[in-house]
């Protein structure tokens, strides 16, 4: 596709393209390319860099699936190697398959099943502290509550302060490592900026609790079933050779980094809407009372949950924490009826095509019966897809999925959760997930006839 004849707001400014207009927000950006352009759009992020935006289910299952092949991970992405090395979100071609094919054991039914008690009492656990008629930040609440069940879960690891113990570093890397991201020029770590030194620390830190989790399990003779347990003892099917420390090291990295991050952000947005419209809460708390009644939340109420279920897909519908899937290309290759080439790069975003009126009616109006219906099986398969597609797919989405539902299950049986008076709507802020901007602050109030009330 040539881009000589492209109308003048395509072509962008000389130098920057149109690096200033995504920067400062990408969500307007791509969503007003795609209300004037349609779908398939063409941009600039600097002087060289052709990007094209894809709006086309069919165009968007060529790119992750049928030919998968001729893409990598979107340069951004690949910064995030300072971060978490080779993991499972960064890795290519054959080191992917390989590690997907390891790792991908510690997420069949039966091991999620068993997760699903760790996701229950680690979120009880939470909540026990909590009191009638406080006001709370839940936005870190929810990361407590994941960080709690991921170390859990994924390290057999309790971490009894919660995220306090790493959410500076956290906040860092997630801030930070977009900022980096989304620069032209990017400084090599080893050049002493503030912001390098900001991340390195950070880094540091996290490799540091990685470390010791990894060096205690060493020492310990108990045969562990959890992720960090299944990864040390798995063997390579064709040689036998197992995964080597550093690897191990960036796979945790990854799954610490991913495997709470965006479960929080998507209970976040969850409740928020919940808050902001009581009609969809009152069914919800209804179907608690139908389902589980006064009795604790268990793995197996998990599908019979269904309209909290619908909820939480209405949410990542609207919210989707991985809000924006970016691929370079690495071989020449024909997408549509578009020629692209070596060097390209193309990105699709979640929350643009979630909010297309092309298939979903009242695009942004928050209606989780759309849900109840077939719909998933109307509508083509990539004009909804929150946990990516492909062989890439998200690998733990159908443990976050439960990890959402039997979360806001616990929560609310006790609680109700609404928003503070006066409290301004949340905006979305997209860093390397969809996080709610400042938060969101909450007030909880027990609920009758739940336990301890």
């Amino acid at each position: 596709m040539k881009t000589d004849n492209l109308p003048l707001d395509l072509k962008g400014k000389l130098l920057t393209g149109h690096l200033t207009e995504f920067q400062a927000d990408p969500l307007a950006f791509l969503t007003k390319l795609t209300e004037e352009y349609g779908d398939f759009v063409p941009f600039r992020l600097g002087p060289f860099q052709r990007v094209f935006l894809i709006n086309d289910p069919n165009l968007i299952k060529e790119v992750l699936v049928t030919k998968q092949t001729s893409f990598v991970k979107s340069k951004d992405i690949q910064t995030l190697k300072t971060i978490v090395g080779e993991g499972l979100l960064t890795s290519e071609k054959d080191l992917h398959k390989r590690q997907r094919k390891l790792i991908q054991p510690s997420f069949k039914r039966s091991h999620i099943i068993n997760y699903g008690h760790d996701m229950i009492d680690t979120t009880l656990h939470y909540l026990s502290n909590w009191q009638n008629g406080e006001h709370r930040l839940i936005s870190e609440d929810m990361q407590n509550i994941t960080l709690g069940i991921i170390s859990k879960t994924m390290f057999g690891t309790d971490f009894e302060k919660g995220a306090k113990i790493i959410e500076k570093s956290m906040d860092a890397v997630m801030k930070l490592g977009i900022k980096r991201m989304r620069a032209i020029v990017k400084p090599p770590l080893w050049i002493p900026t503030k912001n390098n030194r900001k991340l390195l620390a950070a880094i540091k830190h996290l490799d540091a609790v990685l470390d010791d989790i990894i060096a205690k399990r060493k020492q310990s003779s108990t045969r562990y079933e959890d992720l960090l347990g299944v990864l040390m003892n798995a063997k390579n099917e064709d040689d036998g050779t197992m995964m080597s420390d550093k690897q191990l090291k960036d796979e945790l990295m990854t799954i610490f980094l991913a495997g709470h991050e965006t479960t929080a952000n998507a209970l976040t947005w969850t409740l928020y809407l919940l808050a902001k419209h009581p009609d969809v809460d009152a069914k919800f708390h209804q179907e608690l009372s139908n389902v589980i009644d006064s009795g604790t939340p268990t793995p197996e109420h998990f599908s019979q949950l269904k309209y909290t279920q619908s909820i939480v897909w209405e949410s990542l519908r609207l919210y989707p924490p991985a809000y924006i899937i970016g691929r370079q290309v690495d071989t020449d290759v024909t997408i549509g009826n578009y020629q692209l080439k070596k060097g390209d790069m193309v990105v699709m975003s979640q929350y643009v095509m979630h909010r297309n009126n092309a298939y979903f009616d009242q695009p942004d109006s928050f209606l989780p019966e759309r849900f109840e219906t077939d719909l998933l099986k109307t509508l083509p398969t990539y004009a909804f897809f929150p946990f990516g597609g492909g062989p890439r797919v998200c690998i733990g989405n159908h443990f976050a999925l439960m990890e959402t539902v039997l979360v806001l299950a616990c929560i609310g049986q006790r609680y109700q959760v609404n928003l503070l008076e006066n409290h301004d709507d949340v905006k979305p802020q997209p860093l390397i997930t969809l996080r709610p901007k400042r938060g969101v602050k909450m007030l909880i109030t027990e609920r009758k006839g739940a336990d301890g009330a």
